[in-house]
């Protein structure tokens, strides 16, 4: 069931009892756009009047993030994205994440195929991929200060990371950032995420994809999205690459129009 709620999205309550919160917008085949780490449906407000007016336009907050509910029980990203997509009878839908929801579109390209009609992510985590040493020395002291009650002080060291940039320096891109991010809880530094991880890591199954995919990365983002970029297109059949020179990590919102047209292409060609 569903209800609309102040912000004019819709909430969608899974059949665990957790609650995801959409929008939709348009009509024709669905593309669905998955947000990264930390952030919210709205990083993808460059893209949506472009998709609505040619697609079924689906974007939403992943469990744990923006409006939507808390982790509570065991759940999976994947499992949620299915049962959303069944709800609103958008199987066979374009898919399409950044960072964290790459993740997230290629687990269901890996798992449900039968629900995607093309993939694209955009500097994307790859499950199975090891991370440099600076990342994760970065990572942990964000957690620490979440762990010791410092939620605020770990936003300020999120924001401020490398991987953002090329998106702080952007007149036109940082207010929006910095936006998400102080919307963002904080939760997942200072609790155990409940969250299924997949039998296999992505990384040992990029060979069995099935559908058109394409693999865009900005041109300054960080070493590990370039690498994770050049494994996925060297593993998955049939996938392209798109690098934008200009663009770091959040290449849809430095790079808009280039990505747009990227993006575009693509979905014609699938």
């Amino acid at each position: 069931m569903t209800k609309t709620t102040a912000t004019g999205a819709a909430e969608f309550r899974c059949p665990d009892g957790g609650s995801l919160h959409y929008e939709v917008a348009g009509d024709g085949v669905p593309v669905v756009l998955i947000h990264g780490f930390g952030l919210d449906r709205a990083m993808w407000e460059p893209q949506w009047p472009v998709l609505r007016q040619r697609y079924r336009a689906v974007r939403y907050d992943l469990r744990g993030y923006g409006e939507s509910t808390l982790p509570d029980g065991s759940y999976a990203h994947v499992d949620d994205l299915a049962a959303l997509l069944a709800f609103l009878r958008a199987e066979r839908a374009h898919v399409v994440g950044l960072s964290m929801g790459g993740r997230v579109a290629l687990q269901l390209a890996l798992d449900r195929p039968s629900l995607v009609r093309s993939l694209t992510l955009v500097d994307s985590v790859l499950d199975g991929y090891r991370m440099s040493d600076a990342w994760a020395r970065h990572w942990r002291s964000i957690v620490a200060l979440a762990e010791a009650g410092d939620v605020a002080r770990a936003k300020q060291l999120w924001l401020g990371h490398e991987l953002f940039a090329a998106a702080r320096a952007r007149a036109d891109v940082a207010p929006a950032l910095e936006a998400m991010v102080a919307r963002y809880s904080g939760w997942h530094w200072s609790h155990a995420d409940p969250g299924r991880a997949p039998a296999r890591p992505a990384s040992e199954r990029l060979a069995t994809v099935s559908v058109p995919t394409q693999v865009v990365v900005g041109g300054l983002d960080l070493p590990d999205f370039q690498a994770i970029a050049r494994c996925v297109v060297a593993e998955v059949p049939h996938a392209t690459l798109k690098v934008i020179a200009s663009a770091g990590h959040m290449a849809n919102l430095e790079a808009a129009d280039e990505f747009n047209g990227a993006l575009l292409a693509h979905l014609g060609a699938a």
